[in-house]
């Protein structure tokens, strides 16, 4: 069985519960928001954690329609061409914020890659496949999670590929 460790008493947002169901280790965090710590960057240094593990979730819609979900290092840009070949597909376009919750349960600031509506193929940034562990969204701003690269992946059924530029 696997630990579970919380730094705090926190809300249980739906990717929380997902987590602790599957006994998957993690650590969550939670923060006050407002607009002056509305960056990952800031988010990171408010919680003492490493800037370079943050992640931020994007979701990107096929010329099809079928929708594809992004994790990389905040730090860094999406390469829309890479993530298009992530899954084979010739083109993708970001799916526009006010969409977010419609299709993911989420909203921007508060958008995890763990607990959507759907499971939708999701893929993670190759080079942090290096790091131990990676920063998501909790699933509410103000909230976030601390996983092992193999758990979120395992959680999401996740890929990791090339996708920043």
């Amino acid at each position: 069985m696997a630990d579970v460790r919380i730094m705090a008493k926190h809300t249980k947002t739906n990717a929380i519960r997902i987590l602790e169901s599957n006994r998957i280790t993690h650590e969550a965090f939670e923060y006050l928001v407002n607009e002056e710590n509305a960056d990952g960057t800031l988010v990171a240094r408010k919680n003492n954690r490493d800037v370079a593990l943050v992640h931020k979730t994007l979701v990107a819609r096929s010329m099809k329609g079928a929708l594809y979900v992004f994790i990389i290092p905040i730090t860094k840009e999406l390469d829309l061409k890479k993530a298009a070949l992530a899954d084979g597909e010739k083109k993708i376009e970001m799916i526009p914020h006010k969409d977010l919750l419609k299709y993911t349960g989420y909203v921007k600031g508060g958008c995890s890659p763990i607990g959507m509506k759907k499971l939708y193929p999701t893929f993670l940034e190759q080079s942090s496949e290096s790091l131990e562990r990676v920063i998501v969204s909790g699933g509410k701003k103000g909230h976030i999670i601390e996983i092992g690269v193999y758990e979120l992946l395992g959680v999401v059924n996740g890929q990791l590929k090339a996708l920043v530029k």
